[in-house]
């Protein structure tokens, strides 16, 4: 355990559970399919277009002045044309020109957390937790490689044939991974992780059900005590949403260093540095990853470190960085259980330190991380924390964990949505020590004292 050297001051009053007055989410938009619009309109448009004077008008200004074009040309040809028809084919063409094409409205919707192209003509998206076919699609495969093409050159990277895979990120910091032909058979795939527009805290969570108030009160303290946490869980189980969540926890003076392969964190202190890699070149040069942002992270004199995700070999330096004084660093990691988060971190550990022993890289693991949050999503498309886990310490070769919530019983109820409890262990944590040093050791006890009463 890294010494506390931590001014009391940075606790904030713990008496009443933090609250986020949130607007609710407006009621579940179906995307229909655009009408079909005959293509040598669109050709004839784009053909009078002068993309000159266009380039710097607004949008509300670039489709009215579409929609007037689209009229004029419809009657020039004699094409019948209705008013929706040909609001559709100004959209199309505004959201080709400055946009995504038929993304543009997917991404629009607040109701959806996940988009996914399986080709130009299956679009999917993620709705509450649920996947379905929209009615977007695209042209061809030559409109959805255009459009891939664009999203990469905005962050500077590329996409084709030679390089066949990238992550980026939108400009509303969506996260974006495309894989290209040859590699993908039916035309480009793109997968769309959306950026929540609405900052997310623990009241919301525990609206959604991720969470009961209790375990909201023992992640808040946990936070504010400046315990070094790792976020476990598989892919879309929510574990980018609960970091973002448990961020708010930290102190508005603190500095703050994030390190991610995307940026999509969205913390609200004011001293945050946001680091992300690179990819190389065409040359195949000029690659900065995660070890050596990290690496660097630790010359800036940051308070804390924040991970976006730890998947390789800087997993030893985060160790590293919780180990020689920056408490309340956080990361998330994925694997099933908080067991599998233990030997996941061991192993990408050994992926880039081959000298070191089991031994010695579980005596790291113990005494630079404090607790595991596992959190799942589930059939009912519910995320739901299963595991809060204290790392206890280390019993011959093995590390001692113990769990101070776990949810229990999952049972399905009339309309479909699981139901279950956590169980609470009042033993004493590991950390007693830090939080009597924060004067939060009451505060603790009165957690379980509450989930005992209920």
């Amino acid at each position: 355990m890294s010494a506390f050297g931590r001014r009391r001051a940075d606790i904030a009053a713990l008496s009443e559970p933090t609250r986020v007055m949130e607007a609710q989410l407006p009621a579940p938009t179906q995307v229909e399919p655009p009408p079909v619009v005959n293509p040598d309109l669109r050709n004839l448009c784009l053909a009078r277009l002068d993309m000159a004077a266009v380039a710097g008008l607004p949008p509300d200004r670039l489709t009215a002045e579409i929609e007037q074009l689209i009229a004029t040309i419809a009657t020039e040809k004699r094409v019948q044309l209705n008013a929706r028809e040909q609001r559709a084919l100004a959209g199309e063409l505004v959201n080709d020109m400055l946009g995504l094409g038929p993304l543009e409205p997917l991404l629009d919707d607040e109701t959806i957390t996940d988009i996914m192209v399986n080709g130009p003509d299956k679009i999917f998206v993620e709705r509450r937790g649920k996947v379905v076919l929209s009615g977007a699609r695209f042209r061809d495969a030559a409109h959805a490689m255009n459009i891939c093409q664009r999203v990469a050159a905005a962050v500077g990277r590329r996409v084709d044939e030679s390089s066949p895979t990238v992550d980026a990120r939108l400009k509303d910091g969506s996260r974006v991974n495309i894989v290209f032909p040859p590699l993908a058979l039916d035309g480009p795939y793109i997968s769309i992780r959306k950026f929540a527009k609405r900052r997310i805290g623990f009241d919301k969570l525990i609206e959604f059900g991720s969470l009961t108030q209790q375990v909201a009160r023992i992640l808040e303290i946990a936070g504010q005590c400046r315990l070094n946490i790792i976020i476990s869980g598989g892919t879309g189980s929510g574990k980018t949403t609960l970091l973002n969540a448990l961020s708010r926890m930290i102190a508005a003076d603190e500095r703050i260093i994030t390190v991610e392969d995307a940026a999509e964190l969205q913390l609200q202190q004011p001293h945050v540095v946001r680091l992300e890699t690179r990819p190389a070149s065409l040359e195949g040069r000029g690659e900065i990853n995660q070890r050596e942002l990290v690496r660097n992270a630790l010359r800036m004199r940051p308070d804390r470190i924040i991970l976006g995700e730890v998947r390789g070999s800087e997993a030893f330096d985060m160790l590293q960085a919780m180990n020689t004084g920056h408490d309340g660093s956080m990361s998330t990691i994925h694997a099933n259980t908080a067991r599998d988060a233990v030997t996941r971190i061991e192993n990408m550990v050994q992926m880039g330190n081959l000298g070191l022993s089991a031994s010695a890289i579980r005596t790291q693991i113990v005494s630079a991380v404090d607790l595991i949050v596992q959190i799942e999503r589930h059939r009912d498309g519910t995320r739901r924390i299963t595991q809060v886990t204290d790392v206890c310490g280390l019993e011959g070769e093995v590390v001692i964990l113990n769990d101070i919530c776990r949810l229990e019983g999952l049972k399905p109820g009339a309309d479909g949505a699981l139901s279950a409890r956590y169980k609470m262990n009042r033993a004493r944590p590991s950390f007693h020590e830090r939080l009597a040093y924060f004067e939060v050791d009451r505060a603790w006890t009165a957690v379980f004292e509450e989930a005992s009463a209920l």
